[in-house]
């Protein structure tokens, strides 16, 4: 390494951009003294505690727990080496041994011992180290592809209540391993808790000595925790624990090697190096030539679902933006999973286990001044040390402080699971909690993830099921389009649209929703309900529907069959060929069906039915002089009987047709302003005579465009043929809205009557004959005829406020 990036890193360490100081560094070493023996003292408790279980205590792994306390400081000072140089934005990040996977690492163990056999067992110690490493290089290629592709944010949306239920299996596996610890039985003496060994932790005078006082020492913890929630309160009374061993030790006389045979004290940890007690002998069991290729492929899958699955989802992803939050320190959640990659890629190479960034930890070490790069630097130099030192004092450690510190995780593990969450989750979400702490702790961790996984799909089906996928369903009356008709058109169609259902559907369709829709679909055209209610068409809108699977969709096939016996028209709108509805209702073949149509809007589709229910008026009558059909949409082919007579449908239209449209006289100009007024006033035919002669007429071809929005008005317009189509934006962020005016309407009133500026864009959709009433002869109309230019302005306000009326419902039904 070159001078100038040697001095550039140890700037980056100390935080300096000028020459380095030994005066500062010195006062920086001292201030982050506490820090860093607190940290040590951390990683002494972890690391007596976790690493000495990462082997199974029982079989050809008995004695190991050294080499794994080893294996546990060889990870931790990787990682803290790592984080210190500039892999963690966390300056006084604190690197560990991912403790979580011990249980995983015990059924790797237990897996390649049964694959391998008891009558080889340094092939079995090559073949379980080789797996442990193998497992770090996985971690570490999972969290540097995850910091890569920049998904550590989308991964913390991983559903939390699984999480939940597998820290507390975690907790539940922590808790049964330190009542094995205490009482030095095989670490599988409880996987699975049977009677028996049950009967032994109870009724056994000397079990029950040797669990009940780490269990009470976590317990009291706990208590005192609660009142004083001090960081140094853990470290100390770790500290006290065994201080008070020895004195009643000392005080009894008690010889060491009768704790140490009667499981007080742990056994000499021998055989960590071939008969050499060093920190680097573990190396020697990882012999490539004894390592068996096939059982260690044989745990690819447990390597995959628990380490690069499972707990790169559940850590990091999770704890580094809670850190964040707690330190109030910006980060970048992708660089410290390219971190996290890169420690456990190096661990895996130096054939050690996996590691990650700490929380509590780093909680703790910035609390007391920990907060630099030295201080981070230091942690691992002190953690080298420990390292060097080797593991022969672990046998002067008493297993209660061990079983205790295991017992106190365990404990807040399932806490955590179990009584934090009381409150904060739905029954279901608790029921799965508790479901996979059952079933891992009854079989195995693969088994109870999967099984978690099962239940809350099976749960969403049921909460998802139970939501009503119908937002509103009503008569057409209540949903009008949006298009100005004559007075005596929109009577005739308010009633008539009683024979229009709109169903309005929203979420996903699904086999868990789509059963109530079916329900209500056929129960329009149950008997009873179609005696008292015949309906001619179902419009059912999808416009808020997100997705439809193929059991809702054969679903709508069955419900158009029944439909069309009874000849109704299926009518689908919010949707188009291309969408995801559209090609999961295609794929099925509804929408090829003659009995069905499709429109992309709420609007086109009323209006379709609307023009479907005039034209059948209009035919009956041999009446063809108002148009019915708008240019640019679909015209309908529906064909209803000439003669309007039979059925309770068609006598229906019959008598509203003769109540509403069958009195229209032919003549213009009279029949334009008849149209538009003679419903909201009892006015003499003479009145219209009068005003008739102030009104010009004018033709207009397609696409004219009659005015634009925020024009100058120059008059009001009423529509004798033709259509007008206006365009209006209310805001920047909202959709243009389009409304159409045929025969017999009014265009431009109100602007025309408060002289404001246009509030749309209008434009002659198909070719249209217009009379104008110009501001100009307005105004000649008030001062020769007062008190019928009176009844006039009254006349279009009822006209105006009719449309608006129409036009807002309209737009509230969308």
């Amino acid at each position: 390494m070159s001078s100038t990036r040697l001095s550039s890193l140890m700037h980056g360490i100390i935080g300096e951009t000028h020459n380095i100081d030994p005066k500062e560094l010195a006062c920086t070493v001292l201030r982050c003294l506490p820090a860093v023996l607190l940290g040590t003292l951390l990683n002494i408790l972890d690391g007596v505690s976790y690493g000495m279980i990462i082997f199974p205590a029982s079989g050809v792994f008995a004695g190991l727990g050294g080499m794994g306390v080893s294996m546990f400081f060889v990870s931790t000072v990787v990682a803290q080496l790592v984080y210190c140089l500039g892999g963690s934005s966390f300056m006084g990040a604190n690197g560990s041994m991912m403790i979580e996977v011990v249980p995983f690492f015990h059924i790797l163990a237990s897996t390649i011992a049964r694959d391998i056999g008891d009558s080889y067992p340094k092939e079995i110690i090559a073949t379980t180290i080789a797996a442990f490493a193998l497992s770090s290089v996985l971690t570490g290629l999972s969290f540097f592809l995850l910091g890569y592709l920049r998904l550590g944010v989308l991964i913390g949306f991983f559903p939390r209540h699984i999480l939940v239920g597998c820290i507390g299996g975690v907790g539940v596996f922590l808790i049964l391993t330190g009542l094995t610890v205490s009482t030095r039985l095989p670490s599988d003496a409880l996987d699975p808790p049977t009677l028996e060994t049950l009967r032994y932790f109870i009724f056994n005078s000397h079990a029950l000595a040797q669990w009940i006082p780490p269990l009470v020492l976590a317990v009291f913890l706990r208590f005192i925790t609660m009142r004083w929630k001090h960081q140094l309160v853990f470290p100390v009374y770790f500290m006290i624990v065994p201080v008070v061993f020895y004195v009643v030790v000392a005080a009894a006389r008690l010889d060491l090697g009768a704790l140490r045979r009667d499981g007080w004290l742990f056994d000499m940890a021998e055989g960590t190096g071939g008969g050499e007690d060093k920190w680097y002998g573990f190396y020697s069991y990882l012999d490539l030539g004894l390592i068996r290729f096939t059982p260690l492929w044989t745990t690819l899958p447990i390597q995959f679902a628990l380490h690069v699955l499972f707990f790169n989802i559940l850590h990091p992803p999770l704890n580094v933006p809670a850190l964040s939050v707690s330190l109030d320190v910006d980060i970048d959640t992708n660089k410290e999973l390219l971190g996290h990659g890169y420690s456990n890629l190096l661990a895996g190479f130096l054939g050690t286990v996996p590691n990650y960034l700490v929380y509590v930890n780093t909680l703790l070490f910035y609390r007391v001044g920990g907060g630099t790069r030295i201080a981070s630097l230091l942690l691992a130099v002190a953690t080298f040390i420990l390292l060097v030192i080797g593991t022969g004092p672990i046998a002067y450690i008493p297993v209660m402080v061990v079983s205790a510190l295991i017992l106190v995780l365990g404990i807040d593990l399932v806490k955590e699971a179990l009584w934090d969450t009381r409150h904060r989750v739905s029954r279901m979400e608790y029921i799965t909690i508790v479901s996979i702490m059952v079933t891992m702790t009854a079989w195995d961790f693969v088994i109870g993830v999967l099984f978690g996984i099962v239940v809350s799909c099976f749960f969403f089906v049921v909460q998802n099921s139970q939501r009503r996928s119908i937002r509103a369903c009503y008569t057409g009356e209540s949903a009008i389009s949006t298009v100005r008709r004559p007075v005596a058109h929109r009577a005739y169609i308010r009633e008539v649209s009683k024979q229009t259902r709109v169903l309005r559907l929203q979420g996903f369709l699904f086999f868990g929703t789509i059963a109530h829709v079916e329900e209500t679909l056929r129960n329009i055209v149950e008997d009873a309900t179609w005696q008292r209610n015949p309906v001619r068409f179902v419009v059912v809108d999808l416009s808020l529907v997100v997705g439809v699977d193929m059991s809702a969709a054969e679903a709508f096939v069955r419900v158009q069959r029944l439909l069309d016996a009874k000849g109704v028209v299926l009518v689908f709108c919010g949707v188009t060929a291309d969408s995801l509805c559209g090609k999961a209702l295609s794929s099925v073949g509804i929408l090829q069906e003659p009995s069905v149509e499709v429109f992309e809007t709420l609007n086109d589709a009323m209006e379709w039915t609307e023009n479907a229910y005039l034209r059948a008026w209009f035919r009956s009558q041999k009446s063809w002089t108002t148009p019915i059909t708008l240019p640019g949409r679909r015209d309908t082919s529906l064909s209803f009987d000439d003669a309007l007579t039979g059925s309770p449908r068609q006598m229906q239209l019959r008598d509203v047709g003769e109540r509403t449209i069958a009195g229209e006289n032919s003549s213009e100009p009279y029949n334009t302003l008849l149209n538009a007024f003679s419903s909201y006033r009892d006015v003499d035919q003479n009145t219209f005579k009068q005003i008739a002669p102030y009104f010009e007429r004018f033709t207009f071809p397609d696409g004219f465009v009659l005015w634009e929005n925020n024009d100058t008005p120059d008059g009001l317009y009423i529509i004798e043929s033709g259509i007008l189509r206006a365009s209006y934006k209310f805001a920047e962020h909202s959709p243009i809205i389009e409304e159409s005016m045929v025969s017999g309407t009014l265009a431009g009133e109100l602007s025309a009557l408060s002289g404001m500026p246009r509030n749309a864009r209008v434009v002659v959709e198909q070719q249209a004959v217009l009379w104008k009433l110009s501001l100009e002869n307005m105004r000649r109309l008030e001062a020769e005829h007062p008190h019928l230019a009176q009844i006039f302005v009254q006349l279009v306000l009822k006209a105006a406020k009719v449309d608006t009326d129409i036009l807002l419902a309209a737009l509230a039904t969308r």
